[in-house]
């Protein structure tokens, strides 16, 4: 990233904000006097450029975001959303075992809704580390679009790009995790192995991802926004990643017989996390919006 005071396409960048090593805001001007503000989750994003309160995304875009297939913002929160959604119901169900019974299905066919829930969050995560990996040229760089498109990327300095990594390796042990608590007759030790440590690592991968995402809206390493939509989509998964962090660590399994109350408080962790997830990817489909006069341009006075 060019650094303050670089000049390319008659723009400078003037102000430049983020929690250290990461640039999230940055002030453009130029030649003319016009300035741009930069904001890194709208640029990977491509979003509209002004800032959305949650009342008007609740209020006014909410019913105008619910088909929008042309959008890849729409892609990835509705899948995103359907994965929690899954993720929600194998937790309550694994919580109810009347309403599992009632409904004829056996433990091992709530493990399968789990397994199917990890399979749109995995595909959300790549599109969106796809999406950042591919993010356009800043004001004062040259604009390389035309270039091949990069299957992953690599931009460990870019908050929004490293978030995206890691959530998307996260994703992929949770496949794993999923998929190898179907297998049957597991030791504790195999269960350990197979299940609990693919699900811890991932469990802190979400972590470290939630939170670099919130420092990404904030620009700081804590920040209090209520009238940024961003901000409430970021803080709803940073909790849901702080639940799913929580269920990981009382869902070891030790030698001997299981603790029903440990187990359950690791599902209802779970669960807790999964229902933040469908909110933060809910909440992810009126940020895709677009509107004909989006644009944060202002003009220096006289």
């Amino acid at each position: 990233m060019p650094e303050s005071g670089q000049k390319s396409q008659g723009w400078e960048c003037i102000e430049s904000t983020g929690a250290p090593p990461f640039t999230t805001r940055r002030l453009f001007r130029h030649v003319d006097g016009t300035l741009r503000e930069w904001l890194s989750r709208k640029h990977r994003k491509d979003l509209i450029a002004r800032e959305i309160g949650l009342a008007e995304a609740l209020g006014k875009l909410l019913v105008r975001c619910l088909w929008l297939p042309r959008e890849l913002n729409w892609w990835i929160g509705s899948l995103f959303a359907v994965g929690a959604l899954l993720f929600a119901a194998a937790s309550a169900l694994s919580l109810s075992p009347d309403l599992a019974s009632a409904l004829s299905l056996s433990a091992t066919e709530v493990n399968v809704i789990y397994f199917a829930g990890s399979i749109p969050f995995t595909t959300a995560a790549y599109l969106q580390l796809y999406q950042a990996a591919n993010a356009g040229a800043l004001p004062d760089e040259e604009d390389d679009s035309e270039s091949r498109r990069k299957l992953l990327g690599w931009k460990p300095l870019d908050a929004g790009w490293l978030s995206c990594a890691l959530q998307f390796i996260g994703t992929i042990l949770f496949n794993f995790n999923t998929l190898d608590a179907l297998l049957p007759g597991l030791s504790w030790f195999e269960t350990d192995l197979l299940v609990w440590i693919p699900n811890y690592v991932g469990s802190i991968l979400f972590l470290a991802s939630g939170y670099l995402a919130f420092i990404e809206i904030c620009h700081y390493y804590w920040g209090w926004q209520p009238g940024n939509l961003s901000w409430w989509i970021g803080s709803i998964n940073l909790l849901g990643c702080i639940g799913f962090m929580m269920s990981a660590f009382f869902a070891f399994t030790a030698p001997g017989p299981e603790v029903d109350w440990i187990v359950m408080v690791s599902v209802a962790f779970t669960l807790q996390g999964a229902i933040c997830f469908f909110l933060g990817a809910v909440l992810m489909l009126p940020e895709t919006v677009r509107e004909e006069d989006a644009a944060t341009v202002k003009q220096i006075p006289g």
